[in-house]
């Protein structure tokens, strides 16, 4: 069947050539006239082609026969040439047909060549005009980073043009003069808030017409003139108005604080005056420290005048020395007969001084003490005078290094030419008064009165005292170490057999020292001094001397023991009710204390243990008990 297939069509194929011969014939004209036939191209079916292989053919017809319905063909006996003529004729009929349907259609063939051909147009004018399109948008974008570029180029010049704009604002700005600041600086008084407010105008505008001047700005020439008649009308006024508040200071029972704080309200005036007209500045910083430094030394000359007065009558004399005999005229430990008499080894209330409480309470007021009749030991009256010093220092410094815009060196130079007069006056009072001064305990209670202070003004952060704390220690330190010596001489010195009669109570040597010593250690606890521990170590060693050479007098070894044990007693309860357990003293004293109770007898040691509890729970009254049993002993 494949090879009849294939015959067949080769027989189709003729036909068709043939039929397309006589059709170009026929419709030449259609086709652009005769002569105009194209070959019929045959393929592998042209027989006529040289390439012809018969070979081939032979192949084919071999591989048709393999075909099963060709074998099937054959095995039926179906006459293949009558079958390919009927397949022929059938194809005929085909192409018949189909040439009618295309000759049917000829006329819709030709129409669609016309319309594609009228489309191609299309397309090229399209393609023309696509053409233009791409030519004109090269120029476009050629011109669009023209424009760029131009636009980059405007920008800068308009940031130039702004960066001027603003520069030449401020020089013009600077430059100005407004009426209202002339006004406020003609006819505003110097206490309105319009005119402080305008003076720091005319305060910047001078600023800037200097800087501008400094660079060669022409334009300053214009202003300069109404700027310095301005300047000149502010710095008068602002002038006569610090002048009146300075002389307001010389003004009898002038609270000072009050000009004081209202030239720090406008302390912008000074700060003015220092940048545009120094010479009226520094008349008025000499104006104001020769009036303050008057107004201070007249203050504290008066007010320490009358507080000396108001110090107890009665006060220590270089022969109320701890060595020195008790007589009735000099009876240290008996009841005043003044209630204003100042006790000398005792510290009593006294340490209060240095308490926090007390030591900034309000300064004493003299004259109230004196019409309420009132004494007061030194400590006290040296309490109140450097408490007043220290506030008032504390204060005139803070307000010199903002009112008068200094600082460091400078503030404490400005401050001690206003305070150095006074600061002097009362150093000199102090050295006069120490002179004459033999009382330890005060002076002591002064260096601790001097230390908390300079604490105190540490804290304020007015580091301008600190000299002068210093200068006062150097006056208190060898006097108070120059009394110290001289009781540890007394005692050194003295003869238990100029004392009189003896007996085995405790002395009144010991009971000055047991007194004098708890108050210096309980003193020193707060603020330790080795140095002072140092003096306390020789003064006691030479009571121990003492109390070994009074003890020597006793022709009895019992009495002897007894009268140290007594003695060892009573200041090491002194001691505990003050000191510290574990101090010193108390130790050492504990140490004497019970290597002599080893020696008494056991009734003795009886009593000894019931001393030994009263001095374990600190009972400053002594028990009855124990005193009984010494009598009897």
């Amino acid at each position: 069947m494949a090879a009849a297939a294939t015959m067949a069509a080769a027989a189709r194929e003729l036909v068709l050539r043939a039929g397309a011969s006589d059709m170009e014939e026929e419709e030449g004209p259609l086709e652009g006239g005769p002569g105009l036939q194209e070959p019929l191209q045959l393929g592998e079916l042209d027989i006529t082609s040289d390439e012809f292989i018969l070979d081939e053919v032979d192949v084919h017809i071999q591989a048709n026969l393999e075909d099963e319905l060709v074998k099937e063909a054959l095995k039926t006996g179906v006459d293949l040439r009558h079958y390919s003529k009927q397949v022929e004729l059938e194809l005929q009929q085909i192409e018949q047909k189909s040439i009618r349907d295309y000759i049917q259609e000829s006329e819709n063939i030709a129409s669609l060549h016309n319309q594609i051909t009228a489309c191609d147009a299309v397309l090229e004018r399209m393609e023309q005009m696509l053409g233009a399109f791409q030519s004109d948008l090269s120029s476009i974008s050629s011109e669009i980073r023209t424009l760029q570029e131009q636009s980059g180029a405007m920008n800068i010049r308009l940031r130039n043009r702004q960066a001027v704009r603003g520069k030449l604002g401020e020089l013009v700005d600077g430059l100005v003069v407004p009426s209202a600041l002339v006004t406020a600086i003609l006819e505003a008084p110097v206490t309105e808030p319009r005119f402080l407010e305008q003076l720091q105008e005319l305060d910047a505008k001078a600023a800037a017409v200097r800087e501008q001047e400094a660079r060669g700005t022409a334009a300053c020439a214009d202003v300069r003139g109404v700027l310095d008649r301005l300047r000149i009308k502010a710095v008068t006024k602002i002038r006569e108005f610090i002048l009146q508040k300075i002389y307001s200071f010389r003004k009898p029972m002038t609270n000072y604080q009050i000009p004081q704080t209202a030239l720090l309200k406008y302390r912008f005036f000074y700060q003015f005056l220092l940048g545009n007209e120094r010479a009226t500045a520094k008349e008025i910083r000499d104006e104001y420290v020769e009036t303050l430094s008057k107004m201070y030394l007249s203050y504290y000359r008066s007010y320490l005048g009358r507080l000396m007065k108001v110090q107890y009558e009665e006060v220590a004399e270089k022969d109320d020395l701890m060595g020195v005999e008790d007589t009735a005229k000099k009876g240290f430990f008996s009841k005043p007969s003044l209630r204003s008499r100042n006790t000398i080894f005792t510290l009593g209330t006294r340490g209060s001084v240095i308490s926090p409480t007390e030591l900034e309470a309000p300064i004493l007021v003299p004259h109230t003490a004196q019409r309420g009749e009132q004494r007061y030991p030194f400590e006290a009256l040296f309490r109140s005078q450097h408490y007043a010093l220290l506030d008032n220092s504390c204060r005139e410094y803070l307000f010199i290094c903002e009112f008068f815009v200094v600082s460091g060196s400078a503030a404490h130079d400005l401050f001690h030419a206003v305070m150095g007069r006074t600061l002097s006056m009362t150093l000199k009072h102090l050295e006069s008064y120490l002179t004459d001064c033999y009382d330890a305990i005060a002076v002591f209670l002064c260096i601790h009165i001097v230390l908390r202070f300079r604490n105190i003004a540490a804290k304020r952060d007015v580091p301008a005292l600190d000299r002068y704390w210093e200068q006062v220690l150097t006056l208190l330190w060898p006097r108070f170490e120059l009394i110290l010596e001289m009781n540890v001489q007394s005692v050194r010195s003295t003869d238990p057999q100029r004392l009189g009669g003896l007996d085995t109570r405790p002395h009144y040597i010991t009971r000055r020292y047991a007194e004098f010593s708890s108050a210096l250690v309980s003193i020193n606890q707060t603020i330790p001094n080795e140095r002072t521990m140092q003096l306390l170590g020789q003064l006691q060693v030479e009571v121990e001397n003492f109390v070994l050479r009074v003890a020597a007098e006793f022709s009895s070894r019992k009495e002897q023991l007894v009268f140290l044990i007594n003695n060892y007693d009573m200041m090491l309860g002194v001691l505990m009710e003050r000191a510290a357990d574990d101090s010193k003293e108390v130790e050492s004293f504990q140490q004497l204390l019970n290597a002599r109770t080893q020696s008494l007898c056991p009734a003795t040691r009886e009593a000894t243990a019931i001393r030994s509890l009263r001095t374990a729970t600190k009972s400053s009254p002594r028990l009855p008990q124990l005193e009984k049993a010494r009598a009897q002993q």
